[in-house]
């Protein structure tokens, strides 16, 4: 069956991990789709650490709860996995082809790099963050 349906078009309300919520020029609230969307998605999922959204304990990878800990190759190793499997529940992030994730120790954390194309427009996006 061939369905004439327009794509939906997602929306969320703008809001970068640890900010306040935005607010439009004309007083609305801030909205957020396409890449910008996803890229939020993406990083509240794996900086959301597991049991804090008490309706949705599943939720959340917990990147930052490696904060202190002696970074190794194996832990690299754990966090890069980590990642994988969060990153696959996010709608906008396409299974191929597979995020490349760089990790990297800077002086007082970690600094990561995901390079993953988002679902549906397959645009390349290119996501970095401190923990």
């Amino acid at each position: 069956m061939i369905s004439n349906r327009t794509p939906q078009v997602l929306n969320d309300i703008y809001q970068n991990y640890g900010q306040d919520i935005q607010v439009s020029i004309t007083g609305d609230l801030l909205i957020s789709n396409g890449s910008t969307r996803s890229q939020q998605r993406v990083l509240r999922r794996l900086l959301t650490s597991p049991l804090d959204y008490i309706w949705h304990t599943d939720y959340g990878a917990g990147v930052g709860n490696f904060v202190g800990q002696a970074l190794s190759s194996d832990l690299f190793d754990e966090i890069r996995s980590l990642i994988n499997s969060q990153i696959f529940l996010e709608d906008s992030v396409s299974q191929t082809p597979p995020p490349e994730i760089f990790l990297q120790t800077i002086q007082g954390g970690l600094w990561c790099q995901i390079n993953y194309t988002e679902n549906p427009t397959q645009q390349p996006i290119v996501l970095t963050f401190n923990v």
